[in-house]
């Protein structure tokens, strides 16, 4: 989360450009050859593929220089933060809705930038939430609602009610989880479960990002 002075606003960390990489427009780089950096991720993890692509297509970096931290949390600050870079990085006019969103942070930008633009709605009117964990049916739904903003077709639905807990989406998910079910985004869990309240760590949310760049942008 750099800072104008390229200083980390939330760990001190000096920004290294050599090892920054660029979003938005390079995804899609061929990730052949690539070594990551990251002690606590190697090639026998399911989801070591994912990373890599998150890691060199700028999606994603490192929560240091040598850790990835794959099953830490993702957060709806994040997640917002991330498809903001992806658009590339647009500016923004008037203040941000919500009150728990604190001026200068990192975040800030990226979700008034998106609760403009129809992508996320807050809690409430006035409450975001930007650093509480995300959610399966959450994350969905914001790739469903920027889709949609992109103006690509979000018509295809999957048949929730093959999953035991489809009963337990939340309504307003409702048409975000059949989509990104549909799209491969966000697939079954153990038992025949959706999950839709589970959190989404790290790995995982690389993997949906993946998918959605592979699937859904190209």
């Amino acid at each position: 989360n750099w800072g104008d002075d390229d200083i980390c606003d939330d760990c001190g960390a000096k920004k290294d450009t050599d090892t920054i990489h660029p979003v938005g427009p390079s995804v899609g780089e061929d990730e052949e050859g690539v070594v990551l950096p990251f002690v606590d991720v190697n090639e026998n993890d399911w989801f070591y593929n994912d990373v890599v692509y998150v890691y060199v297509n700028g999606l994603m970096n490192g929560t240091s220089a040598t850790t990835f931290d794959p099953y830490g949390i993702t957060t709806r600050g994040q997640i917002v933060t991330i498809l903001w870079r992806l658009e590339g990085q647009p500016a923004v006019s008037g203040a941000c809705p919500f009150t728990d969103v604190a001026v200068g942070s990192y975040y800030e930008t990226a979700i008034t930038w998106a609760a403009a633009n129809g992508i996320v709605t807050g809690y409430d009117a006035t409450t975001f939430g930007p650093d509480d964990q995300i959610t399966r049916e959450q994350m969905a739904t914001i790739l469903y609602r920027y889709s949609a903003y992109k103006g690509y077709d979000v018509s295809t639905q999957a048949d929730l009610s093959t999953y035991v807990d489809a009963a337990s989406v939340g309504s307003w998910a409702q048409a975000g989880m059949a989509w990104a079910n549909a799209r491969g985004l966000i697939s079954g869990m153990p038992g025949n479960k959706l999950e839709p309240q589970g959190s989404a760590v790290r790995c995982q949310t690389a993997t949906i990002l993946m998918r959605f760049c592979e699937n859904v942008l190209h």
